[in-house]
Order: C-alpha cells, then sequence, then structure tokens
C-alpha cells in the first residue's frame, strides 16, 4: 500500500489498517452473517435519534449469543479498540453515536422475555425487548410496565437502562430506576457482573442506581429484571385549556401542592398543540396558549374524586376550559397528540433537535418565556413539550441541518436553555441522557472536581475508557475551550454560574 501524503490520506491508512485488524480477530469469534464492516452496511448505524451528529463506525457487531458478547468484548479489550452498545437507536443525545475507530455492538438480537411472574410481579427480560413489549406480555395477568416513553413502541429495555427513561407516568410510577430490580450483564473485560437483586434491596453500596443512567460507560446490559404493576381498573384524563403560559404554569404546581400526584401531568404550548392537532387530530383548542393533561387512575371511586380535586384546582388556577374524557378511547385520544409530539413535528422542518432538562416545576412559565425571547434571538422556531409535573422540559428546536450556519444557530439555542434551565436551579438532563449533545453543557453545571469525580467511578469500572468514550463526562481541556469560545462569542447569559 502506498504511504499517505496528506493528514486525510493518513487518517483513512490508519483506519483501513485498524479495520483489517479487527475484523480478522473478531472473526474467529463470531459467524460471518453477525459481523459488518463495509459501508453501505455500516451506514445504518452511523447515529441514533439524534440525526445532527454522524460517525460510521470501525465495524459492527451483532453477537447473538452471552458466549459471543463475552468473546467480542474480550476481543476489543485485548486489541484496546472502543465499543459502542446500541439498542434500537431512539436515543436523543448521541449516546449510541459509534466511535471512529471502534466496535458498535448490537445488542438488537436480545430480543426474548425470559420470564413473567405474576405471584413477584417481575419480567425477567433481555436488553433488546421492546419496552411496550414487556406491557404486552404481562397483560394477560393484570399488570404491565409503568414506564412509558413516547419511543415505547420501539425503545429497547437495555437503553431505557442505559438512559434512565421516563414516560408520561414517571410523575406517580417513576422512572426506569424505580422500576428495575437487578441488572445482569459484562465488563469491559469480557467478565460477567450483576446490579441489584430479586429482592427489595442489594447489600453493599447501591451500585444499581450507579449503573442505571450510565449511559453504556460502565459495563454492557444483557437482561434486566423489572418491576410490574397491576393494571389499573379505571383511568380518565382531563384536558385543561389556558389562555396564558404563567397561569398553565402555575397550575401545574398547584395541582401537586394541592398535595394530588396525577398518573401523568403534561403540558404543550401553542405551537406543539397546532403540530400535533394537524397530525393526529386529538380535538386539542388550538386558541389556548397552552393545554394541560392531568391523568388519574385506580378505582373507580378513588378516580372520581381525584378527579373532581383536580378539576377544582384547575378551575381556581384559570383553566378556560375543561374536557374530562369519557371512556378510553377518548383518553387516548386526549394522549395520542402528547405521545405524537416527536413525529409530529418532524413535519414542519427538515430537522429538529429536542432538549432535555429540568427544572424546578415553580418556573415552568419562566423557562418558557426565556426560550421565546431566545427564538427571537437565533433566528430560530421551537416548539415546546413538557412532563410538567416533574418539571422535564422537551422544547423542539425546528431547523435544517444542511445549512451550517441553522446547525450552528441551533446548537446554541439547545446549550443556552440548558444553562438557563441549570440558573434557574435545575439540571441539563431529565431522561435523554448527555450523550454528545450536553457534553459542553455539562461544563456548566458541573465544577472541574465534581466531573473529575464522576470520571473517576469510570475508571474504576473501565480503566483504559473503551466502553463508549468521549461522551457523557468532558474533560477539563474540552471545558476550558467552551469557557473561551462562550466569552468570545459573547454568550456569557448567567455569569453567576460556576465557570470551568
Amino acid at each position: 500500500m502506498n504511504a499517505p501524503t496528506s493528514s486525510s490520506q493518513a487518517e483513512a491508512f490508519i483506519r483501513s489498517t485498524r479495520q483489517a485488524q479487527v475484523v480478522a480477530a473478531l472473526q474467529a469469534v463470531l459467524p460471518a452473517h453477525a459481523l459488518l464492516w463495509h459501508n453501505e452496511d455500516t451506514t445504518p448505524y452511523e447515529c441514533d435519534g439524534l440525526t445532527a451528529y454522524r460517525q460510521r463506525p470501525l465495524v459492527v457487531a451483532l453477537p447473538e449469543t452471552e458466549a459471543q458478547v463475552q468473546a467480542v468484548l474480550k476481543t476489543c479489550h485485548a486489541l484496546a479498540v472502543p465499543v459502542v452498545a446500541r439498542g434500537a437507536g431512539t436515543g436523543l443525545s448521541g449516546g449510541a453515536m459509534p466511535h471512529a475507530l471502534g466496535v458498535t455492538l448490537s445488542l438488537a438480537k436480545f430480543n426474548r422475555i425470559l420470564k413473567v411472574d405474576a405471584i413477584s410481579r417481575t419480567a425477567v427480560v433481555q436488553a433488546g425487548v421492546r419496552n411496550l413489549a414487556i406491557s404486552e406480555a404481562a397483560a394477560p395477568y393484570g399488570l404491565y410496565y409503568a414506564p412509558d416513553p413516547s419511543s415505547q413502541i420501539a425503545c429497547t429495555i437495555g437503553g431505557n437502562v442505559a438512559e434512565n427513561s421516563g414516560g408520561v407516568h414517571c410523575l406517580k410510577y417513576g422512572l426506569t430506576v424505580h422500576n428495575v430490580l437487578k441488572v445482569r450483564g459484562y465488563t469491559v473485560e469480557g467478565e460477567p457482573i450483576e446490579f441489584g437483586s430479586d429482592a427489595l434491596d442489594a447489600s453493599g453500596y447501591d451500585l444499581l442506581s450507579v449503573f442505571i443512567g450510565s449511559e453504556g460507560m460502565l459495563a454492557i446490559t444483557l437482561e434486566v429484571t423489572v418491576k410490574l404493576v397491576p393494571k389499573p381498573m379505571l383511568a380518565r384524563c382531563i384536558m385543561a385549556s389556558f389562555d396564558d403560559l404563567r397561569k398553565a404554569g402555575d397550575a401545574v404546581a398547584a395541582v401537586i401542592a394541592a398535595g394530588i400526584i396525577p398518573a401523568g401531568l403534561e403540558m404543550m404550548d401553542k405551537p406543539m398543540t397546532a403540530a400535533v392537532e394537524a397530525f393526529v387530530h386529538a380535538g386539542y383548542d388550538l386558541s389556548a396558549a397552552a393545554i394541560l393533561l392531568c391523568e388519574s387512575d385506580g378505582t373507580p371511586e378513588e378516580v372520581e374524586e381525584e378527579i373532581g380535586r383536580m378539576t377544582a384546582v384547575l378551575k381556581q388556577a384559570g383553566a378556560t376550559a375543561i374536557a374530562v374524557s369519557r371512556d378510553e378511547a377518548e383518553r387516548l385520544k386526549f394522549w395520542s397528540g402528547r405521545k405524537n409530539a416527536f413525529p409530529a413535528s418532524g413535519r414542519l422542518a427538515p430537522d429538529y433537535m429536542c432538549m432535555d432538562s429540568t427544572i424546578p416545576r415553580r418556573r415552568l412559565a419562566d423557562i418558557l418565556l426565556a426560550i421565546a425571547e431566545m427564538e427571537k434571538k437565533y433566528g430560530l422556531s421551537c416548539c415546546n413539550v413538557f412532563h410538567a409535573g416533574d418539571g422535564n422540559l422537551h422544547p423542539l428546536i425546528l431547523f435544517d441541518a444542511n445549512d451550517p450556519d441553522q446547525l450552528h444557530r441551533c446548537e446554541l439555542f439547545g446549550a443556552d436553555i440548558l444553562e438557563t434551565s441549570v440558573a434557574m436551579g435545575g439540571t441539563v438532563t431529565g431522561e435523554h441522557g448527555v450523550g454528545v449533545e450536553k457534553l459542553n453543557s455539562m461544563c456548566v453545571q458541573f465544577s472541574a472536581a465534581e466531573n473529575e469525580q464522576m470520571l473517576g467511578v469510570k475508571r474504576a469500572f473501565d480503566p483504559q475508557s473503551l466502553l463508549n468514550p468521549g461522551k457523557v463526562i468532558p474533560t477539563l481541556n474540552r471545558c476550558a475551550e467552551y469557557g473561551k469560545m462562550l466569552v468570545r462569542g459573547g454568550q456569557i447569559s448567567h455569569p453567576d454560574l460556576p465557570r470551568f
């Protein structure tokens, strides 16, 4: 092979040489059909749901047995090759974006539900099982799996564990971390590891809570034991309209302050309502500045009492119109718009970037008004949908990724939302994870010492940083460069925040 004469040729030469080495090693432990490395085969794996950032993987491995997973990990560890685990690719923060010189480890073939135990109300499932499939398997026993992200028809439980996913019912039933008893998998060295237990508690440090939400940085998930809950006898949903964003935000706080924990409490602003109504025709009030969806579930008596209390609170808070679902079909119709917010937004622009931060409930109106000002500042539109009950925001910034200037403005817009959320007492992520999208924003929320402590946890599991490297936790140098960029661009909007 001729020696490279430019930097791009040098990179291609290094990649080609490394690829040949890795392919040869993995061919010894995987069948031919379980290994992809040609461009036309690996291109579908170059991004997850955050399509603005792409990277073709060196190799894609699709093992079918635990022994094959273990062999892949041991082989990659021996060669010091990075490994990025991938489920359904529905993540929205670039957590499954491949490493240019690494192996993407697809767990799609680990899609079996191993056990549903109606007595203990648990299910044991492989990492590639779809979220909704768990509830479908548990339905004959009158049970279901509570966390229900909007992508539940496609997203996998392994990805839910990686991101600590939630959903519209997380206010009452909790996030993934509250609904998982045990996770079993393998370390980067290919050694078996287990977090949690089948009991309600496990001895020693609570490493299960450390692992859930670690975004594939500590170990590879292969099997998960989840909790199941009884299907409620009845569920009804209130759809409340407000003519003012602040009234709607205050209504959310008022419901919680009244001691009510709804099964779901979601909020959509006017642009989002218009987008989803055109998409699913749910009967939303298009004149409203914001709509709240408030659900109650339980026995008929419990639901009737709670619906009455919530209706009174919402009227007192200034709701201009209130509708209560009369049957299950209408309840699902009310929710159809919220569940289809992302695909509906996809009709409005070539691309959108879905942000994910969390703020105190009392600041909901403040962040919405701040985002409205940011739309003017960055010259881009934004639709807003919230897990309002726990303050988890999902602003969807509309842009065209084919226009570098729009992409740059979108990135600045998103960073501004995250920084403003932190300034209001919130966090840079609620359930979508950090991935590559929020690396710079981690510099805003956490000090160098705090980021170093998080890196220390990673090193304890993965000393060579081979599992999903370069994501989630920023380096000191990255934070320093980000700080310089903000100063140069005049982007420091919250000078009171801790800085780099």
